[in-house]
């Protein structure tokens, strides 16, 4: 579940602050998506598919429509708070992300496997039940991921950052964060002095 918690969060941080003002999408294209897969191998724990991983344009579409769904659901955690700036004109209705993770999240059959190692306590993780198509494999493993993290305690802690440009959420660690990093923290101030001073 720890897994799950960082792989949602990266997956709607896949959308972020390019440093120049405006919104970059890591996922833009299927060669972005292959690359943050490969790079995410430890937090797609399970997926044998991933070392080898290669998109194609379907699974592209799939991951971003699962990903469109995941953050228009993280608004909605967030609340009363605003949602993240990229996406707060555009957001799915509610029931329609609820169905398109609830969709993925059911297009590849799992089997829990114990693990209990001599040196542990034991640990169940969900390993796909048949080989299937990379697209279905990967777009449920994302959507499982946000299902658990939003069903579970951890939820309570998401926001989105509100510094000026930024469009990341984030899991508050303690009662006077606002932003996601310090140099978010640092850019809001900055716009604070700054329109104090020119009022």
């Amino acid at each position: 579940m720890e897994l799950d918690r960082y792989l949602a969060l990266e997956l709607a941080s896949t959308i972020r602050h390019d440093g120049h003002g405006g919104v970059a999408d890591d996922l833009a294209d299927v060669a972005g998506l292959t690359s943050w897969v490969r790079d995410r191998l430890d937090l797609l724990d399970g997926w044998g598919g991933a070392r080898d991983f290669a998109a194609d344009e379907a699974c592209w579409a799939e991951v971003v429509a699962v990903r469109a769904a995941v953050r228009a659901l993280f608004a909605r955690a967030v609340r009363p708070g605003p949602p993240s700036p990229a996406d707060a004109r555009r957001l799915l209705p509610v029931d329609e992300a609820l169905a398109r993770v609830n969709a993925a999240a059911s297009g590849q059959p799992v089997v829990p496997r114990l693990d209990w190692p001599s040196s542990a306590a034991p640990s169940v993780r969900l390993l796909p039940a048949l080989q299937g198509e990379a697209a279905v494999e990967l777009s449920a493993r994302l959507a499982r991921a946000a299902i658990n993290f939003l069903a579970g305690p951890e939820r309570e802690r998401l926001r989105a950052c509100t510094a000026p440009r930024c469009v990341r959420y984030f899991l508050k660690d303690h009662g006077r964060q606002e932003w996601c990093k310090p140099s978010c923290g640092n850019r809001a101030r900055a716009a604070r002095h700054y329109q104090r001073h020119r009022q």
